[in-house]
């Protein structure tokens, strides 16, 4: 057995890489479980499982899972993992990547507090890895129960946890936010005094997302409208690809991109590869209406954290002026115009 490699290193490099090619959720929590069990054993232990061939009577570890393990402790890139780092994504052409390398940070992600797949902590550290300066956690609001969105307790909660963090962190800022629901009426769903203490409030509607179209363009210019709106998240609601196909909610985006530009809140570049919203047409309106605008990820997952380059190759495509997207500046200018 050899000590160049680390095993449990290496599952949870095939769960990020699983998790960036969207992966079923099934698979990626194998290795995740995995690594997180034999991260509590030593590695003599481990060796000796290895040896013995019993690593897989540990409960969260399987055939696949063990011959990884057995792979690295011998020194070899396990097999598993070298076949999907060699079918990594095509590599973005060069002013794509230049916007990339451009962004401080992520405005939009989830935790294991909503709906997303792992802890706030696991998140933070993948995102400091990929070379951000800061993510801001956005997890949903109460109404959208499917997703497990927070009460106002369970945000309170999350904003003491992320405090303590960042009590630890010299290099990095966790910000506090929310995906804060959108309702029939353009209300917000959550309590206005707990969202004017958030660095930043993404806004989207979830439900109802084929009302007619007056109705709609109604409920989210009074969303824009509201002062404590910094961003409208993925504002068409639509999927392209996979088994949740659902086509764009009609609005007048005329109207409620000039309310962005007027009040100041950011059209969302969703990077997810089901959404890629808006689609081009409507980006390219909201870049001649004089938005500002965020590229996000809206990662569920940690692996999807790396998925900021969709929505750059967006932006390129559609001429989004790289000063205008916030996540772009330095944490506190952004920080000044999400709480002005």
């Amino acid at each position: 057995m050899s000590d160049d490699r680390d095993p449990v290193a290496d599952l949870r490099r095939v769960a990020f890489l699983l998790e960036r090619a969207h992966e079923s959720t099934y698979r990626v929590r194998a290795f995740r479980t995995a690594a997180a069990v034999l991260a509590r054993q030593p590695r003599e232990e481990l060796t000796r499982l290895a040896l013995s061939g019993e690593l897989v009577r540990l409960k969260g570890v399987g055939e696949v899972t063990a011959r990884c393990v057995v792979e690295s402790l011998t020194g070899e890139e396990p097999v598993y993992l070298r076949r999907l780092e060699a079918t990594e994504a095509t590599p973005l052409d060069e002013a794509a990547q230049a916007l990339k390398d451009a962004l401080r940070g992520d405005c939009h992600s989830h935790t294991d507090a909503s709906d997303g797949g792992s802890p706030l902590r696991e998140m933070v550290e993948t995102a400091r890895s990929l070379g951000h300066s800061y993510l801001v956690v956005t997890d949903h609001s109460p109404r959208l129960t499917v997703a497990n969105g927070l009460s106002p307790q369970r945000l309170r909660a999350q904003l003491e946890e992320i405090g303590e963090l960042n009590a630890e962190l010299t290099d990095f800022r966790v910000l506090t936010g929310i995906e804060v629901d959108i309702l029939d009426d353009g209300a917000l769903d959550q309590e206005p005094e707990l969202l004017d203490q958030l660095d930043l409030v993404v806004a989207s509607v979830h439900s109802k997302l084929r009302m007619p179209r007056a109705e709609m363009t109604e409920r989210m210019l009074t969303a824009v409208a509201n002062p404590l709106v910094d961003v409208l998240g993925h504002c068409t609601g639509r999927m392209v690809t996979g088994n949740r196909k659902r086509p764009e909610s009609e609005f007048d985006a005329d109207r409620v991109f000039a309310a962005c530009a007027e009040y100041g809140v950011a059209v969302e570049v969703n990077s997810r590869p089901e959404r890629l919203d808006p689609p081009k047409r409507l980006l390219r309106l909201a870049v001649e209406a004089g938005c500002e605008f965020t590229i996000d990820t809206d990662a569920h997952a940690p692996g999807q954290l790396d998925w900021l380059g969709n929505g750059c190759e967006r932006a390129v495509a559609c001429a989004v002026p790289p000063d205008r997207v916030l996540n772009t500046w330095p944490v506190d200018r952004l920080l000044d115009r999400t709480r002005s």
